[in-house]
C-alpha cells in the first residue's frame, strides 16, 4: 500500500485499529534519546486516544518537520516516493502496524478493485512472495503499486482508457435514486393502461377479482423486484440493467441470449408506446375532423415524427432526458389526481346518463363480482399484465446511477408500491362510481314503480335495461374514455395518455441502447462489437441509439403491433424469469461469494417467482411463450458454442464445484466393482504441449473414460522451481483447454525426478478419482544419460509397482521431446510479430505523408528506399525461417502428430504374454471403441506350448468370448524360449558392454573396488543369472519382427525387474532390445488386480 493510500489512515479523525509509527532507524548510537529508553506505555495502543495518539504517531526529537512533511506529502522523504522495508547504509523509515516493522498493508479497499475501475484506483498489495522471502539489500519494495493484471470482470486496457477519456471530458453524470430509479420506473409501470384499459379490466373481472388480478401481476413484478435488488446489491454493478445482472448471476450463456432478447424488446417497445400516443392523437384530429391522409397513414406520420422527437432527447444526453422524464411524471401525476378529484364533484345528468353517480355502495356492491362477456379470468389478465411490467427501467441504467446498490433496490420497489397503489385506487374508485352499462341517453331515466331487479342505475333514477339487447356506447364495459369522463377536467386525462405512452417510450428508448452497448462490451457476439463504443462524457452509446430508433421506425412503418405485442411482453418476463432464477441459483450454489446486502429476499419466493412468470407466458399467449423459448434456446446454444473467454464468477459456476464435490464425496462411500474398471493414468509428458503423442496416445483410451493427469516434476534450485511452476500452472491447464484434451495438469518441484513421482503418486486425485496406471514414455536417451538419471527412471517403475499401480510404458521411433521445435517455432512467430508491426509502421508513414510538388518527388524516393529496405528485411526473415526448418527434424513432427490422426485399416496386435489381471488386453480394447481407432482389428498373440497350440488356442477364445471382447485372430507363439539368433544377441551384448563391470577377468581386490565405485553396474553374476530372460527379450523381438512389423499399434506385456536383484542398466536394456525397430509399442503391465470379469 502506497503511502498516498495510506494517508487517509493517518488523518482519520475516528478510532482506528491500527497504530503507525514513522521510526528513524539510525546506526548513530548517540542520537538515541532519553525518550527511547522509557518503557513503552500501553495508553498509546488506545482505540480512544485524541489528537495525535489517536493518529497513533510519535514524533521523536527533531522529526517534526519530516513528521509535517509525511502529512503534506504522503510520503517519507525517499525521493522516489517508494517505501523501502530495509536498508543498512542509511536511515529508513518503515510502516509500523501493530507493534512490528512490516511492510505487510492494512486493509484498503482499493486493492479489491478491478483494473479500470472508475469510483478508484486499483492498487498491488505486497505479493506473498515479498513478505516470505528474505529481504535484499537496497531493493526498494512498493507495496502500493497499480495492478498492470486484470483481475476480475471486465477488459482492463480498452475501459481504463474510456474511463480516463470520460473523466478529462468533465465527469460523469450521475443520478440518485428518486431522479435515476424511481421516477423512471413509475414512468414505465404507468402506461396507457393506467387511462384507458383499467376501467374495462375491473368491469370484466368485478372489484374483488380486479384487485386479484392487480395484486397476481403485482406478486410477479415484486418477487422479481426483490431478486432484483439481492443480485443489484452482492457487488458494484456497472452498466446493461437486466443484462449484466443475469450474466454476472448465470454466466454468459444465459445474459448473452436473453440481453440481445431484452434489447430488442425493449427496442420494439418504444415502436409500441409511440404508436399508443399516435392513436390518441389521430382520436383527437378525428373527432375534430381534421385527418391528414387517414388513420393508419397519419398513425405512421405521427409516429415517425414522435421518434424523432425523442431521440433528439435522448442524444442531447442523460441530463436532458432525465428532466423531459420528471416533466411528464408531473403532468402524469396531476392527471391521476385529477381523477381522483372527478370522483367526489358532483355529477350531471350527462355524466349520469353515461353511467357516472359519483361514489355509490350500490353500485359497489354491483361491480364486486366478475361479469365476463367473451373473456376469462386469464385472457383479462393477460391484458393487465403488461400494465405492471417496466420495474427494471432504473436498472437499466444502472451504469449513470450514483450508487446502484442502494438506489436499485429503494427505487424498485418504492415504485412498485406507488403504482399498485394507483392502480387499486384508480380500479376500485371507477368501479364505485361508474355502472357496467350506460346508453348514454339523458332521456333514459326509470319510470316510477318499476322493479329494478337489483339494478344500481334503476334505484339511481336510470333505465338502461336496453343495453341487455343491444349494443351500448357507455359504462365499464363499453366505454375505453371512462377516466376523461370521470375526472374533473378531461384534457388532463388526455395529456396524462400522452405523458405515460412518451415517457415509456422515452424510457424504453435509452434502456435498448444502454443494455445492447454492455452486451457489445463483453464481446459475447464479436459481429457486434462495433456498437461497444461509446461518446461523451457519459458515455453514450449513440451507435446503439441509431440502431434502437431504426428498429423502432420499421415497426411503426410497420404498424402491425397487435402481433409482435405478445412476443415483446414474453421477451420481457423471459427477463423476470431469469433475474429470479439468477438469485435463487445463486442462493442455491452456496457461493461465499453470494453476500447480498439486500436482506429481504428467500431463494424459494425467487424459484416460485421464475415459475410463475413462466406460467404468466403461457397465459398471455402460448405461442408467443414458445417463440420465445425457442429463440432464447437458440442464443444459449450459439453462444455455449461459441464459448466466450469470460470469467465473472457465476453461480453456474459455483454449482458445478457443490455438484463435483457432492458427486466426489458420494463416489468415494461407493466401493471399487471390476466393472466399473477405467485406466485412470498420471502421464509424465512434463509440460502437456512437450509430449503431444504421449497425452495423445493415454487421451485416446482416458477420453469420456477415465482420470487423465499429465504431470511435470521440476527439479533445481527450489525457489526458481516453485516460482516457475506457479506461473505456467495456468497456462498449461489452458493449453488441455483449448486443445480439447480431457485432462488435469499437476506439478511438484522436488529434489530429484524420482521423489517428484514419488510425491506425485500418492497425492495425486481425489477419493475414487485416484490414478491407478502410470503412463510414461520410454527414455530413448538412456545409453548417453548419467547413473543416477538412469536410476531415477527405473526407480520410477519400481515406485509405481510398490504403491500398486499398473506401468504403461509408450515408444515411437523418433521419441516424444518436441521442445526443441517449439522453441524454433517461438522464435519464427517473434520474427513474424516484428515484421508485421514494420509494415504496420510504413503504411502509417505512407499514409501520412503528403504527396505535392517537389515534397511528393522525394518523399516517393523515401518509399522507395522504405519498401527495398523491406525487401531486403522480409528476405533475411525467409532466409532465417527457411534455415531453421531445414534444422527441424520434420520425422519428429510428424511423428509427435500421428495419434491425432484417424488410424486407417489396420490391426492392433496385443501380445499378452503374461496374466497382469487383463490391463494388457482392456486398453486395446478400449481404443477400438474410440473414432479414430475403430478400422482397426485386434490380433491376440500369447505363448505356449508347440505340442498344444491348438488346446491354448480353444482356451484363449474361449476366455475372449466370456470377456466379450472382439478380436480378429488369435495366434499361439510356441518358441519364444527359443534361443535368439547369433546377431540378435551379439547386438544385445554389445549393447550392454559399456555397462557390464567384467569382475571375473579381474583379481578379487581390483573387482571388489570396482563395485564399490560403480555399483550399478552390470555384473558377470548377475548376466549368467538372468541369461535365460535376456535371450526372451531378444528373442520376443525377433518374433516382433516377424509377426508384428506392419502393425499400427503393439501392445506388449512389460517385463518386471527384480528390486535390488536386477540391475538398472540391465532392465533398460531389455526394454530396449525388446521394443527396438518396431511401430508404436505400448509396454503394459497391470497391478495384477482383476480389471476384466465375465460376471455379469
Amino acid at each position: 500500500m502506497s503511502m498516498n493510500n495510506s494517508l487517509n489512515i493517518f488523518l482519520d479523525p475516528s478510532p482506528n485499529r491500527f497504530q503507525v509509527n514513522i521510526i528513524n532507524e539510525s546506526h548513530d548510537n548517540n542520537a538515541i534519546s532519553q525518550e527511547d529508553a522509557d518503557p513503552p506505555h500501553y495508553e498509546e495502543t488506545s482505540f480512544t486516544e485524541e489528537a495525535n495518539s489517536r493518529l497513533g504517531v510519535s514524533h521523536r526529537p527533531g522529526n517534526r518537520a519530516l513528521y509535517e512533511n509525511f502529512l503534506q506529502n504522503g510520503d517519507t522523504v525517499k525521493s522516489d516516493g517508494n517505501l523501502h522495508p530495509c536498508d543498512t547504509h542509511s536511515n529508513t523509515y518503515y510502516l509500523k502496524t501493530f507493534g512490528h516493522n512490516t511492510v505487510d498493508a492494512v486493509p484498503n479497499i482499493d486493492y479489491y478493485r478491478n483494473t479500470g475501475s472508475i469510483s478508484g484506483t486499483k492498487m498491488n498489495r505486497p505479493s506473498l512472495l515479498e513478505i516470505h522471502e528474505q529481504l535484499a539489500k537496497n531493493i526498494a519494495v512498493n507495496p502500493g503499486s497499480i495492478d498492470r493484471v486484470t483481475n476480475g470482470d471486465g477488459s482492463p486496457g480498452e475501459e481504463a482508457t474510456a474511463n480516463k477519456e470520460e473523466e478529462s471530458k468533465g465527469g460523469f453524470v450521475k443520478f440518485g435514486w428518486v431522479k435515476g430509479v424511481l421516477v423512471r420506473c413509475m414512468l414505465n409501470i404507468w402506461g396507457v393502461m393506467l387511462f384507458i384499459r383499467l376501467s374495462w379490466i375491473v368491469g370484466q373481472a368485478g372489484i374483488g377479482l380486479g384487485v386479484v388480478i392487480i395484486l397476481l401481476a403485482t406478486t410477479v413484478t415484486s418477487i422479481t423486484g426483490l431478486s432484483t435488488s439481492a443480485i443489484a446489491t452482492n457487488g458494484f454493478v456497472r452498466g446493461g440493467g437486466a443484462y449484466y445482472l443475469i450474466s454476472r448471476s448465470l454466466g454468459p450463456e444465459f445474459g448473452g441470449s436473453i440481453g440481445l432478447i431484452f434489447a430488442f424488446a425493449n427496442a420494439v417497445a418504444v415502436a409500441m408506446y409511440v404508436v399508443g400516443f399516435a392513436e390518441t392523437v389521430v382520436e383527437l384530429l378525428k373527432s375534430s375532423d381534421a385527418l391528414m391522409v387517414d388513420e393508419s397513414n397519419d398513425i405512421r406520420i405521427i409516429g415517425s415524427i414522435t421518434v424523432v422527437l425523442l431521440l433528439g432527447i435522448s442524444v442531447a444526453g442523460m441530463e436532458w432526458e432525465a428532466k423531459a422524464q420528471v416533466i411528464l411524471l408531473v403532468i402524469l401525476l396531476i392527471a391521476i389526481v385529477n381523477f381522483f378529484i372527478g370522483t367526489v364533484i358532483p355529477t350531471n345528468n350527462e355524466k349520469k346518463a353515461r353511467g357516472f353517480f359519483n361514489y355509490q355502495a350500490s353500485i359497489f356492491s354491483e361491480n364486486f363480482g366478475p361479469d365476463f362477456r367473451g373473456e376469462g379470468f386469464f385472457s383479462v389478465f393477460a391484458i393487465f399484465f403488461p400494465a405492471a411490467t417496466g420495474i427494471l427501467a432504473g436498472a437499466n441504467i444502472s451504469g449513470d446511477l450514483k450508487d446502484p446498490q442502494d438506489a436499485i433496490p429503494k427505487g424498485t420497489m418504492l415504485a412498485i408500491l406507488i403504482t399498485t397503489v394507483a392502480y387499486l385506487g384508480v380500479a376500485i374508485c371507477a368501479a364505485a362510481c361508474v355502472v357496467r352499462d350506460a346508453t348514454g341517453n339523458t332521456n333514459d331515466t326509470a319510470v316510477s314503480g318499476i322493479n329494478c331487479n337489483g339494478s344500481s342505475a334503476c334505484s339511481l333514477g336510470y333505465d338502461f335495461s336496453s343495453c341487455k339487447v343491444q349494443e351500448c356506447r357507455y359504462g365499464l364495459m363499453n366505454n375505453f374514455q371512462v377516466m376523461s369522463m370521470v375526472s374533473g377536467f378531461g384534457p388532463l386525462i388526455t395529456a396524462g395518455i400522452f405523458s405515460a405512452t412518451l415517457s415509456s417510450a422515452l424510457a424504453s428508448l435509452v434502456s435498448a441502447p444502454k443494455v445492447f452497448q454492455a452486451l457489445c462490451k463483453d464481446n459475447i457476439y464479436k459481429a457486434l462489437h462495433f456498437f461497444a463504443k461509446g461518446h461523451g462524457k457519459n458515455n453514450e452509446p449513440l451507435r446503439g441509439y441509431v440502431l434502437t430508433f431504426i428498429i423502432a421506425m420499421a415497426f411503426i412503418l410497420i404498424a402491425e403491433l397487435n402481433t409482435i405485442a405478445p412476443i415483446i411482453s414474453n421477451f420481457f418476463l423471459a427477463s423476470y424469469a431469469l433475474i429470479n432464477f439468477s438469485c435463487f441459483h445463486a442462493s442455491y450454489a452456496k457461493s461465499p461469494g453470494w453476500r447480498p446486502a439486500f436482506k429481504y429476499y428467500n431463494m424459494w419466493v425467487s424459484l416460485f417467482g421464475a415459475m410463475l412468470c413462466c406460467g404468466v407466458m403461457f397465459v398471455i399467449n402460448w405461442w408467443a411463450a414458445l417463440i420465445t423459448y425457442v429463440i432464447e434456446l437458440f442464443l444459449y446454444i450459439y453462444v455455449t458454442y461459441k464459448k466466450p473467454e469470460v470469467n465473472w464468477g457465476s453461480s453456474a459456476q459455483a454449482l458445478y464445484y457443490v455438484n463435483a464435490l457432492d458427486s466426489a464425496l458420494e463416489l468415494t462411500a461407493i466401493e471399487d466393482h471390476v466393472k466399473n474398471f477405467r485406466p485412470q493414468c498420471i502421464v509424465l509428458t512434463e509440460g502437456p504441449m512437450t509430449r503431444p503423442a504421449l497425452l495423445d496416445i493415454t487421451h485416446s483410451f482416458t477420453k469420456n473414460n477415465g482420470l487423465c493427469i499429465c504431470c511435470q516434476v521440476y527439479t533445481g534450485p527450489r525457489k526458481l522451481c516453485v516460482k516457475e511452476m506457479n506461473s505456467g500452472m495456468a497456462k498449461k491447464q489452458a493449453w488441455l483447454t483449448k486443445n480439447k484434451r480431457k485432462a488435469f495438469y499437476a506439478a511438484v518441484a522436488a529434489d530429484s525426478f524420482r521423489d517428484g513421482v514419488k510425491s506425485l503418486l500418492q497425492a495425486s486425485g481425489l477419493g475414487r478419482m485416484r490414478p491407478n496406471t502410470l503412463v510414461l514414455g520410454f527414455k530413448t536417451d538412456w545409453r548417453d544419460a548419467s547413473a543416477v538419471q538412469i536410476e531415477n527412471y527405473v526407480g520410477v517403475i519400481h515406485d509405481a509397482f510398490d504403491f500398486e499401480l499398473g506401468v504403461v510404458i509408450v515408444r515411437i521411433s523418433q521419441g516424444f521431446d518436441i521442445s526443441q521445435v517449439l522453441q524454433v517455432q517461438e522464435e519464427l512467430e517473434k520474427l513474424e510479430q516484428e515484421r508485421l508491426a514494420l509494415e504496420a509502421t510504413i503504411k502509417d508513414n505512407e499514409f501520412e505523408e503528403e504527396n505535392r510538388g517537389i515534397r511528393g518527388f522525394f518523399s516517393k524516393a523515401k518509399k522507395l528506399n522504405i519498401t527495398k529496405h523491406v525487401t531486403k528485411k522480409d528476405s533475411s526473415i525467409n532466409t532465417i525461417q527457411s534455415m531453421h526448418v531445414g534444422e527441424f527434424n520434420q520425422r519428429l513432427l510428424e511423428a509427435s502428430n500421428q495419434f491425432k490422426k484417424k488410424q486407417g485399416k489396420g490391426t492392433i496386435d496385443v501380445w499378452w504374454l503374461f496374466d497382469d489381471g487383463g490391463l494388457t488386453l482392456l486398453i486395446p480394447h478400449i481404443l477400438t471403441m474410440r473414432k479414430k481407432w475403430k478400422d482397426c482389428k485386434l490380433r491376440i498373440f500369447t505363448g505356449g506350448k508347440i505340442n498344444r497350440i491348438e488346446d491354448e488356442k480353444l482356451v484363449m477364445t474361449s476366455l475372449l468370448s466370456k470377456f466379450r471382447i472382439k478380436y480378429a485372430d488369435i495366434k499361439i507363439i510356441g518358441n519364444i524360449n527359443m534361443k535368439p539368433n547369433k546377431e540378435s544377441w551379439k547386438f544385445f551384448e554389445e549393447m550392454i558392454e559399456p555397462y557390464r563391470l567384467h569382475e571375473s577377468c579381474k583379481d578379487l581386490t581390483t573387482a571388489e573396488k570396482l563395485k564399490k565405485e560403480t555399483p550399478w553396474k552390470i555384473t558377470d553374476a548377475e548376466l549368467e543369472a538372468f541369461k535365460e530372460k535376456s535371450y526372451r527379450q531378444v528373442r520376443l523381438n525377433e518374433l516382433l519382427q516377424e509377426h508384428s512389423r506392419a502393425a499400427n499399434l503393439i501392445v506388449l506385456s512389460l517385463p518386471v525387474a527384480r528390486k535390488g536383484v536386477v540391475s538398472d542398466h540391465l532392465y533398460m536394456a531389455w526394454l530396449e532390445i525388446l521394443s527396438k525397430n518396431l511401430p508404436p509399442v505400448l509396454l503394459v503391465r497391470g497391478n495384477h488386480k482383476n480389471v476384466l470379469t465375465f460376471y455379469s
